[in-house]
């Protein structure tokens, strides 16, 4: 009986929502149009990030050496184990404070959740998210709850930094080699498991990626000291990567044949299960992209696929690239790969090459 239970439980859960993930978020070119006439508020010199160039987090600065870094993140179940929905939560929410440079400290849960299901299933996600956490080093010090239709969670999430070793998204500078932490996949394998395409235990290595959090990958980015990065998540590899070269003013040059993919990555696109979200980060990139005739259309569009709790993207010297690359991999990011280079301005922010 406890078996059946369980399996209730788990059906419920991912049912409830309509997209899971970061494959959830408002598109991004939507999101920009509303809020830009909100991107003239800084009247402070002590913040030193918000949402003008979106940056992963805002960034205040408390004293010469100190500064605070505040993120928040969540969203609907993006697999059907309520813990290891818990975790990936966690992990996506603390992620931007790694983006950043920065070492996260202190947390409050957001919740949404429908009050005539089963509170155990609650407590189990937040037992995720708190042992999560508690493996980063945060301590979950509350949070709000809301009854909703569907089942949504994350974190608010605060990290510290010393305000010039800052890590963002609009400091990329020509011949800078990029590095990507995390495979590539996370959008069209979960929606191919959704769909009934392929079996959820044949897309593990998903769910642990996605379940890993960014800590080692940002104590060497910070090792080597560099100063542009992003975490890939909802607005896929290419989005993010649009934002921070037109942010920084550069082109950055994505080698399509190099992008790091979970097992099942490249079968689930070639047989066309791209999600929605896709098409919406290739609409946002627009006409600031050139792509390559000779380049594959799975990886094209790879590019442009959803993440949830995705890895870094990594802009380094590059005369630092190949020993960052091999610290990644003596810490067991073996994944890790250079997907890239950093141009002076062309015509187009992005370049997707064979």
């Amino acid at each position: 009986m406890e078996d059946i239970k369980k399996e209730e439980e788990k059906i419920e859960l991912l049912s409830c929502a309509l997209e899971g993930g970061c494959s959830a978020k408002i598109p991004p070119d939507l999101l920009e149009k509303t809020l830009s006439p909100l991107l003239k508020t800084k009247v402070d010199s002590n913040l030193l990030s918000d949402v003008d160039i979106g940056d992963d987090a805002g960034v205040y600065k408390i004293s010469d050496d100190n500064a605070i870094i505040f993120t928040v993140d969540f969203f609907p179940p993006v697999v059907a184990d309520p813990y290891l929905f818990g975790e990936i939560a966690a992990c996506n929410s603390i992620s931007d404070i790694y983006a950043m440079g920065g070492e996260p400290k202190l947390a409050l849960n957001i919740t949404m959740y429908p009050k005539e299901n089963s509170l155990n299933t609650l407590a189990t996600i937040l037992k995720g998210g708190q042992d999560k956490a508690t493996e980063a080093g945060v301590l979950v010090v509350g949070g709000h709850t809301i009854t909703d239709t569907a089942i949504k969670y994350g974190m608010a999430v605060i990290g510290f930094a010393n305000p010039n070793n800052i890590t963002t998204n609009a400091a990329a500078k020509d011949g800078d080699i990029i590095i990507l932490t995390k495979p590539l996949g996370t959008g069209c394998c979960l929606a191919a498991m959704r769909q009934g395409l392929i079996k959820e235990n044949a897309i593990t290595d998903v769910f642990n990626a996605m379940s890993t959090l960014n800590k080692k990958a940002c104590a060497i980015m910070n090792k080597y000291k560099a100063k542009c990065a992003t975490d890939i998540t909802g607005f896929g590899l290419a989005g993010h990567a649009y934002k921070m070269a037109k942010a920084s003013d550069v082109t950055i040059e994505i080698s399509t044949s190099a992008l790091p993919m979970f097992n099942k990555t490249y079968e689930v696109l070639d047989m066309g299960c791209i999600p929605g979200a896709a098409f919406t980060n290739m609409r946002y990139v627009g006409e600031n992209i050139l792509v390559d005739e000779n380049v594959d259309y799975s990886l094209k569009m790879l590019a442009f696929d959803p993440q949830t709790a995705g890895g870094l993207f990594i802009c380094v010297d590059k005369d630092n690239a190949e020993n960052m690359l091999a610290d990644l991999w003596r810490e067991g990011i073996d994944c890790a790969s250079i997907v890239g280079k950093v141009t002076k301005k062309d015509r187009e922010y992005i370049h997707l090459t064979k």
